[in-house]
């Protein structure tokens, strides 16, 4: 890995022969020493820390085994398995070698391999940034448990509070939500509910009634940011030493907590409800649409964060191993945070004499509320309470930054001779990092959890996520080539992945995603905050708007690049003018769809005059394969004149 990088070759020639303007991977003018290199990973050891610290996140623990047990058990296990193979793997090892391979962030990848899907690029980066807006708030909340520990009781163990009611009782009611935000307010009264409604929230009736700002929870967020800006400011500099702590310390916590829950009364009881398996489940499709999101929420596939992490690679690297060793250590882990979380409630179930499933929670109902609830009960609790909210501050902290970097990659190399000079890279981050710690201190006001809500369900949402994946999978299999992508693989790596990876792009994968998508929109069904609080009509018109904010652009681009294209299709085609064909030759790139069909209808005794010669041996291979003859079957049904 450190050796120096070779420079990627498309089509046969080096990319910098290619387009030594647009390139980002250029090394800059010799007689330019102001402009930066890009950098790379100094080993492989701090690539593979950092992609697993992103991935490797919340959901992790809060998210994954609450599924677990919701959809069966044992058995959800089997839908999880198909969705693994069949969508997780495979976009996942798309997204990092497309990274490897050109050397570019999030929006110029896609630039490179087909310009007329920039607009994936543009939608990931959307995503991207509300999720640096509201996942940050999670690291706020952990940040003020963590400072409320250091005592010699838990603020929230008992009532006498001047934030209690004085109506406490120690019992939290069951949460039955399949939502991110799972919590409670039918009992209201027990003192962990309290502390974290009355004394964390201050919440308020609804997102009518925002409310004063919660300065406290303003400072934890400042410290949060201020955390992340360090971390990344020097890029891979920066971040490759520090992952080597935050993607490693959870595994510690991790362990910690589990071997103190399996060693509790009732554990062996929690354990057992985790894992039962019921089969009769695998008859409802909402497991099996639970598993494919939850494929999507943990491996951090379509937001660009994989590319931008596998853009610093070096050329050669075996990023096909390192992308199978990383799924499995995700899933890995997922499976075993359900020990560590299942032993506990069992605990906690077996402490108060009711049934396992009154205390399982999801998401913050599981993180703020059952968790601290059940150390309460421990020897020691402040010290097991503090542990925990540390494992979960660095399992959020290391997916917040890495996003960040993500979406400055992304700019820098849009615009590379404006950003790698002097100290304007270290400006960009911290101008991204003043500007979403504003925007976040809305969801710190007492009417702020509504908005977070709204943000969970809708802006970073798996619709959105299955959306982008679906594109991802046609602009790679079908329009820019599956085949000559293996061939870009096997450059690298030295040899082609098995052939299933590329199947589940072509078919598949973008097959499962839009039986999801389209499941996803027939069963919509209206946010409601714990299932009681309505928004207002304007609450989920500003909830579809930052779900559309990414989907839209997308199409939105193609046809902003149709429109520019010079001339309409049918003078296209059927003049095939030279000016627009240099237009595109001059660029260098690969020939996308459009440039693949003007040079099947253009008339044989032309195109040598027209086209090179290494773009005439493309179009041969893409015309002779399947999606080329069923693509020109369409164009003639669509064009019989042809």
């Amino acid at each position: 890995m450190t050796a120096e990088k070779t420079i990627p070759i498309i089509n046969g020639k080096p990319e910098d022969a290619l387009d030594p303007e647009a390139s980002s991977t250029n090394l800059v003018h010799s007689n330019d020493k102001k402009v930066h290199e890009r950098g790379h990973w100094n080993n492989k050891v701090e690539f593979v820390l950092s992609v697993a610290g992103e991935i490797i996140g919340l959901g992790n623990v809060w998210r994954f085994p609450y599924l677990c047990y919701k959809n069966g058990g044992g058995a959800f296990l089997i839908p999880y398995v198909v969705f693994f193979i069949c969508c997780g793997i495979p976009v996942f090892f798309l997204e990092t070698a497309l990274g490897q391979f050109t050397s570019e962030g999030g929006i110029t990848c896609w630039r490179k391999v087909c310009p007329l899907f920039e607009g994936i690029g543009y939608a990931t980066q959307v995503i991207e940034a509300h999720l640096n807006v509201y996942y940050i708030i999670i690291l706020a909340w952990a940040i003020f448990y963590l400072f409320n520990c250091f005592t010699t009781e838990l603020p929230w163990a008992s009532c006498g509070h001047e934030w209690n009611t004085g109506m406490t009782s120690a019992e939290i009611t069951t949460v039955k939500s399949s939502q991110v935000i799972d919590l409670s307010l039918q009992n209201a009264t027990s003192p962990v509910m309290e502390f974290w409604e009355r004394r964390v929230l201050a919440i308020s009736d609804g997102i009518e009634h925002i409310g004063n700002l919660r300065w406290e929870l303003a400072l934890c967020l400042l410290a949060a940011w201020t955390i992340c800006y360090f971390c990344i400011w020097k890029g891979t500099k920066s971040t490759g030493k520090v992952v080597y702590v935050t993607a490693t310390f959870p595994y510690i916590m991790l362990m910690i907590l589990l071997i103190r829950g399996v060693t509790l009364p009732g554990a062996s009881e929690g354990i057992k409800f985790y894992l039962y398996p019921d089969i009769s489940r695998l008859s409802d499709p909402q497991v099996w649409v639970d598993a494919g999101t939850q494929i999507f929420f943990s491996y951090a596939i379509c937001l660009g964060c994989l590319t931008a992490l596998g853009s610093y690679n070096n050329y050669n690297n075996n990023c096909y191993r390192d992308c199978i060793m990383l799924c499995c250590l995700n899933s890995g882990t997922s499976f075993v945070a359900g020990f560590a979380i299942f032993s506990v409630l069992g605990f906690m179930a077996y402490e108060q004499g009711v049934p396992i499933a009154e205390v399982a929670e999801s998401g913050p109902g599981l993180a703020f509320i059952a968790y601290p609830k059940a150390v309460t009960m421990m020897p020691l609790s402040p010290l097991w309470a503090a542990l925990f909210f540390m494992m979960l501050i660095f399992l959020g902290l290391d997916s917040q930054f890495v996003c960040v970097e993500s979406i400055v990659t992304a700019v820098v190399d849009m615009y590379p001779k404006v950003f790698r000079r002097g100290y304007r890279r270290e400006l960009l981050i911290l101008g991204l990092s003043v500007v979403s710690y504003f925007l976040g201190l809305i969801m710190l006001t007492e009417g702020g959890m509504y908005v977070f809500q709204l943000f969970d369900s809708y802006a970073a949402s798996g619709m959105c996520l299955l959306f982008v994946a679906i594109f991802e999978c046609v602009c790679i299999g079908w329009v820019y080539g599956d085949n000559r992508f293996y061939e870009n693989i096997e450059d690298m790596i030295g040899y082609k992945p098995v052939s299933l990876i590329k199947w589940c792009w072509m078919v598949l994968t973008p097959g499962i995603c839009a039986g999801i998508f389209i499941f996803f929109l027939v069963k919509y069904k209206p946010l409601k905050y714990n299932n009681v609080y309505i928004y207002p009509d304007w609450g989920y018109g500003i909830g579809w708007m930052m779900a559309l904010s990414s989907m839209v652009c997308i199409p939105l681009w193609i046809c902003i690049k149709l429109w520019k294209t010079e001339g309409t299709f049918m003078e296209v085609r059927e003049s095939c003018r030279a000016v627009m064909l240099q237009k595109e030759l001059g660029k260098g790139g690969t020939p996308h769809l459009l440039g693949l069909l003007l040079l099947r209808v253009t008339p044989r005794c032309v195109r040598k005059s027209l086209f090179p010669a290494w773009w005439l041996k493309e179009s041969e291979l893409f015309w002779s394969s399947s999606q080329g003859c069923l693509l020109f079957y369409i164009y003639k049904i669509l064009s019989p004149d042809c």
